[in-house]
């Protein structure tokens, strides 16, 4: 399954935000300051964007064809 960058980027954003409000409901109910909740649902908002965009990345590079070493190739002239 391909997904273009722009879409891969729109869904770990989508990912992002709703981790993100589900953390800061879950925060707004523990009674801790309101900058600790701010602090750790934008945490999780950007660990959750930078490990779906490193997820990409890494099936992307596992996806891509193998690329062949220029080591491996047989020349022609090498045939005596």
């Amino acid at each position: 399954m391909y997904l273009s960058p722009r879409m891969a980027r729109t869904r770990n954003i989508g990912t992002a935000v709703v981790n993100g409000s589900i953390t800061l409901i879950i925060l707004l109910i523990a009674p801790i300051g309101l900058a600790a909740v701010i602090t750790n649902t934008l945490l999780v908002a950007a660990a959750t964007y930078g490990t779906g965009t490193m997820a990409d990345r890494l099936m992307r590079y596992l996806q891509s064809p193998p690329e062949r070493s220029s080591a491996l190739r047989r020349r022609d002239d090498d045939d005596l």
